[in-house]
C-alpha cells in the first residue's frame, strides 16, 4: 500500500482519513508498513497520522527516548492536533508515555503494545552483528510468535540498518536510553483512558509488563492476545484492530468530563 508522506518543515509523515486524530509512533526498528492494516482499517472514521521518527537523524547528544519525544511535541504543535489518541508500539510506546507526562494537555486517550518503559530485553544478550544475515533474520524472527511474519522484505531492512556502522551506534543509544529511562514512579500521573494490548508470547516485553503498566496506570485496560509476540498489529491485526475500535468507540459515546 503506498501512502503519500507529506512534508511540513522537518517533519515527514503520513496522514490519511478525517476525524479525531489517531497518531501512531513506530518502535526501534520499526517502519510504515508496520501499521497498513490499522491504517486502512481505521482512515474511514479517523485521521490516522504516522510521524516519521527521526531515529538515525538526531545528533548523537539527543538521539534518546527524551530527544524523540521533542521531535513528536514538536510535530504536534506544527499540526495543531487535539484531541489525539496517541498509539505506540514497542520504543513508539515509550515515547508516548514519556510524551502524556509531559504534555497531557493534547492527548484524548493512550495506546500502548509491547512498549518499553518499564522492561525489556531489547536485543537479548548480544547487540546487532554486522554482516550476519541469519543472525539478523533470527533476531527479526524473535519478534513474532510466528517466524513466518518476519518477510524477506522486513528482515531485509532490519539487516540495512543494522549493517550501516552509524545507526548501529544511534540503535545502541536509543535501547540504552529506553533502559535507563524507567517510568515506573510516574505511570500513575497518567488522567486519560489507556488501552494495553500485549501479545501472550511477547519475549521483548513479556507479559509480565502488561500487567504491570495495567497495575500502574490508573484508568487502564489490559488485552492479551494469544499466539501473538512483541507487535501485535502486525501479527494479528484484526483481533488488535477489533480491541482498539471497541476502546475507541466506547470513549465516542461516554460523557465527556
Amino acid at each position: 500500500m503506498n501512502y503519500e508522506i507529506k512534508h511540513q518543515d522537518k517533519f515527514k509523515f503520513i496522514e490519511e482519513g478525517e476525524g479525531e486524530p489517531l497518531l501512531l509512533l513506530h518502535g526501534l526498528f520499526g517502519a510504515l508498513s508496520n501499521f497498513v492494516d490499522l491504517i486502512e482499517y481505521f482512515k474511514p472514521k479517523y485521521k490516522v497520522v504516522v510521524p516519521m521518527l527521526p531515529l538515525f537523524d538526531l545528533d548523537i547528544f539527543h538521539t534518546s527516548v527524551g530527544g524523540l519525544e521533542k521531535h513528536v511535541q514538536k510535530f504536534i504543535e506544527a499540526r495543531d492536533y487535539t484531541g489525539i489518541h496517541l498509539l505506540g508500539n514497542s520504543l513508539g510506546g515509550h515515547v508516548a508515555l514519556v510524551h502524556i507526562l509531559k504534555h497531557p494537555e493534547r492527548i484524548k486517550s493512550l495506546i500502548l503494545t509491547g512498549s518499553s518503559g518499564l522492561f525489556e530485553n531489547g536485543m537479548g544478550d548480544s547487540y546487532p552483528k554486522r554482516g550476519d544475515y541469519e543472525y539478523i533474520k533470527k533476531k527479526t524472527q524473535l519478534t513474532f510468535f510466528d517466524p513466518n511474519t518476519a518477510t524477506k522484505e522486513l528482515v531485509d531492512e532490519v539487516f540495512e540498518i543494522t549493517n550501516n556502522r552509524i545507526k548501529v551506534i544511534k540503535i545502541i543509544a536509543l535501547a540504552k536510553s529506553a533502559i535507563r529511562n524507567n517510568l515506573g514512579e510516574e505511570l500513575n500521573q497518567i488522567k486519560q483512558p489507556t488501552l494495553l494490548i500485549w501479545g501472550n508470547n511477547d519475549t521483548i516485553t513479556p507479559p509480565f509488563v502488561g500487567k504491570e503498566f495495567n497495575r500502574l496506570i490508573p484508568n487502564s485496560e489490559l488485552h492479551f492476545v494469544d499466539k501473538c509476540g512483541h507487535a501485535p498489529m502486525m501479527e494479528v491485526p484484526g483481533e488488535f484492530n477489533r480491541i482498539l475500535d471497541d476502546f475507541l468507540h466506547k470513549l465516542s459515546v461516554a460523557p465527556q468530563p
